[in-house]
């Protein structure tokens, strides 16, 4: 696989680049170390691209390795998705796959070491004791009584901790830093707490873990990482990363760099409120195609390059950006599908049309080329017969000047057929239409009609061939471009209710044979897949990946045309 390096700014890959070209780094080693504790989604494929991308570009290495320091929050199931998601982008991590759990022993030798030295302690404080003596932004903290236990009683409690003798919550291992310390990260941290849990790797082999921040560090010295890659909200802990570093034996010395997270417009990331959003039923599952996860962009119909190619568009800086417009997420996946996606005709809310002058028994059966621009798509074939679909949208009873589809006494092209003629309304006792009748013009296959000018061409299905499926319209899950900005407000009441909307429609008989997640464009309609969880022999069912019109494109059209513009006044 082969990453775009060139359209958007980077400035990890120029650091690395310098490095590498002044003789300071020599092989690259990076990783993506995710907490499983929740499916990945849009952010952290940002951070796969970079790190994998990295590692590939500059022929090194890079590592899948679970951060699993909290089992109470994780699950096998999360760590299948994740791998999954990652093998799904296009990556292959170097070697086996890596858990942090596979280091707790060094970990706790390397507790032990800090302890021996002098540099940490058991503390018996409370959490909420913790909270109270570690201060302020504004206030220094205060030491806590337990702070200066000898060396030989700290490492008893800590066995003791290891083994299970005390209930959660009872005592802790800290780090002595510097309580007055302007980084509250340093102020004494915690290292290990006591969690009477089964671990999904460990078994009950431990009743201490790590926190986080002990963790993450010494995994990546003990893995040979060189560039340790992380948000930034991170930045603020990086003191810490290097004075475990620093304060311990550990075989290399990892360099951290943080970069800004991706912030998308009428979306959340937050992995505890898309839990809440999948626990409380509101979506159908982590891979909800309304959902920003990987598994849901997938079912959804997002292909693994448009998504590289999306993380690539946005680039990698330090500075907050602000929100990425979701419009160049679509951009990324559409101009794919538009060059990839083999063309077919659905009629989403279907109106019969009943062609008045055409034989019962009448059947016609073109062969329509797969894709406009692509031979080896091959053909299709589109039976024609006395009745067919077109979609509700198509006509109007008492149309507007410039409705160029449908109409009584109106004319409109069927896509690779003939001109009709809408002749009669039919309505049922409601006064609802039922059916159209029409006429066709037999002389306009392939051609014009003679002294006369037909501007609309609509897509349609015939009715004795098309295939029944059902259709979901996905749109943003939010109608704010901020749900969760409001700090005092609930996310939930920003809810799109039109976010799903399902037709009963149907398809030209090549859709028949559609297999889960093959894409399409339905023309005039948009771009959809296969759900991956329809199982053959059910009837078809597709999802809405995105619509025709790109307004990404315009807005960067525009933004073309007024620079042109400028540099002419200029």
């Amino acid at each position: 696989m082969t990453t775009d390096t060139t359209s958007a700014p980077n400035f990890i890959r120029h650091q690395i680049r310098e490095e590498i070209e002044a003789g300071r780094a020599g092989k690259i080693v990076t990783r993506f170390p995710p907490e499983p504790n929740g499916f990945l989604h849009i952010g952290h494929a940002k951070s796969i691209c970079l790190n994998f991308g990295l590692a590939e570009q500059f022929g090194g290495d890079c590592h899948l390795r679970f951060d699993d320091t909290n089992p109470a929050k994780e699950e096998q199931a999360y760590i299948d998705a994740i791998k999954e998601d990652v093998a799904w982008l296009g990556f292959e991590w170097a070697g086996p796959v890596r858990f942090a759990s596979d280091y707790f022993d060094q970990l706790y030798a390397w507790a032990q070491h800090l302890v021996r030295e002098g540099k940490a302690y058991v503390d018996d404080l409370s959490p909420e004791e913790i909270r109270e003596y570690r201060g302020t932004l504004t206030e220094p903290g205060r030491p806590s009584p337990y702070r200066e236990r000898s060396a030989a009683e700290n490492l008893d409690l800590l066995e003791r901790m290891r083994v299970g003798e005390f209930a959660e919550g009872e005592k802790v291992l800290r780090a002595k830093i510097d309580m007055a310390a302007p980084n509250i990260n340093l102020r004494d941290p915690i290292l290990y707490r006591i969690r009477h849990a089964h671990h999904h790797q460990t078994g009950d082999k431990w009743k201490i873990y790590p926190s986080y921040d002990f963790t993450h560090g010494q995994s990546d010295a003990i893995e040979g990482v060189t560039h340790s890659i992380c948000t930034l909200e991170f930045e603020d802990h990086r003191p810490l990363y290097e004075w475990f570093l620093d304060n311990l034996p550990v075989p290399v010395i990892p360099r951290q760099i943080e970069f800004a997270r991706l912030n998308l417009n009428y979306t959340l990331t937050s992995k505890r409120k898309l839990k809440l959003l999948v626990d409380e039923g509101i979506v159908d599952g982590w891979d909800d195609p309304r959902l920003p996860t990987i598994s849901g962009m997938r079912r959804r119909g997002y292909t693994p390059a448009s998504i590289r190619r999306f993380c690539e568009m946005i680039g990698v800086t330090r500075a907050d950006g602000g929100l990425v417009d979701i419009a160049m997420l679509y951009h990324a996946i559409r101009a794919d599908l538009e060059e990839n996606a083999p063309r077919a005709m659905a009629v989403l809310r279907p109106l019969k049309v009943v062609l008045t002058n055409v034989p019962e028994d009448f059947e016609e059966v073109y062969e329509v080329p797969g894709h406009p621009a692509r031979e080896d798509m091959g053909v299709r074939k589109v039976p024609f017969t006395r009745e067919v679909y077109i979609d509700q949208d198509d006509f109007m009873e008492a149309p507007p000047k410039k409705f160029f589809r449908l109409a009584p006494g109106q004319e409109v092209r069927l896509r690779n057929s003939y001109v009709i003629r809408c002749d009669e309304v039919i309505k049922n006792a409601a006064g609802e239409i039922e059916a159209l009748h029409c006429s066709v013009d037999f002389d306009t296959l392939g051609r014009n009609p003679e002294g006369r000018k037909v501007k609309g061409v609509i897509h349609w299905v015939s009715a004795a061939h098309g295939v029944p499926m059902e259709v979901r319209l996905y749109d943003n899950l939010f109608q704010v471009e901020q749900p969760d900005k409001d700090k005092d407000a609930d996310f939930l009441d920003h809810l799109n209710p039109e976010s799903l909307v399902v037709c009963r429609a149907i398809g030209e008989p090549s859709l028949a044979d559609a297999g889960p997640e093959s894409r399409f464009q339905f023309e005039r309609v948009g771009y959809f897949c296969a759900d991956r969880h329809a199982s053959r022999g059910d009837e078809l069912v597709f999802n809405r990946t995105v619509g025709l019109k790109d307004s990404w494109a315009k807005v960067q059209k525009q933004e073309a045309q007024k620079n042109e513009q400028g540099q002419k006044k200029g």
